[in-house]
């Protein structure tokens, strides 16, 4: 079944992406949850349209692509999203994000797969990310994720509050580790209390009322 995404999807497409998935995935999924649309072929030509225009204002030479690089570089992208007290984001910032704020400031088309992005920014804080603009060309995007109606926070304080979430973190993975591990000890203890005692060997049975037991000599009959 052929989707348009509305939103990225990890390890199904970019928003704005045209792609075949499952029936029962789009309809029990992406569709009820909004992160797909129907492929209709209006959307679809509507989709190609846009991209064909967009596709004018990228690179297309060595030395345009420099240009937009000296653009790119000279200035710091900013991105005001919700985030808890930790600095934890209610959300991420994604490559999609990324090339939708470049064309709003700066009418420059990127490619959103060219952006040398690992993961999703999931924290507050400053970043350099690459961004494949030519072959050869490459600018580093500095990004501010500033938490919404407020400020960055010194450095200092950025770098402290990352290292306390990450060593909750572990510590969470590793109290969950030990109740696992005691969990299998308790199942396999229980496992060990239910097996059933091995049967003991049949007792030899008693030879008849007059005969000798196995192993014993025959009785001297009685002289008259």
């Amino acid at each position: 079944m052929q989707i348009i995404l509305r939103q990225d999807v990890e390890k199904v497409g970019l928003r704005g992406e045209v792609v075949d998935v499952a029936p029962g995935f789009a309809r029990n999924y992406l569709l009820p949850r909004k992160l797909a649309e129907r492929a209709t072929r209006g959307r679809v030509e509507e989709i190609a349209k846009i991209e064909s225009a967009r596709a004018r204002h990228e690179a297309q030479d060595f030395e345009q692509a420099q240009q937009l690089a000296q653009t790119l570089e000279g200035e710091e992208l900013r991105f005001d999203v919700p985030a808890g007290e930790t600095g934890t984001l209610f959300g991420s910032v994604t490559a999609t994000n990324i090339a939708d704020e470049i064309w709003a400031k700066k009418r420059i088309r990127v490619d959103r797969r060219k952006i040398d992005l690992a993961d999703s920014i999931k924290r507050i804080g400053r970043y350099e990310v690459p961004v494949e603009l030519f072959t050869d060309v490459t600018a580093t995007l500095r990004l501010a994720v500033v938490p919404e109606g407020g400020e960055l926070p010194p450095e200092e304080e950025l770098r402290a509050a990352e290292e306390a979430e990450a060593a909750a973190l572990a510590q969470e993975e590793a109290e969950a580790a030990a109740e696992h591990e005691a969990a299998e000890e308790a199942i396999a203890a229980l496992e060990a209390e239910a097996e059933p005692e091995p049967e003991a060997e049949d007792a030899e049975e008693a030879p008849p009322e007059g005969e000798p037991a196995a192993g014993e000599p025959e009785a001297e009959p009685e002289q008259p």
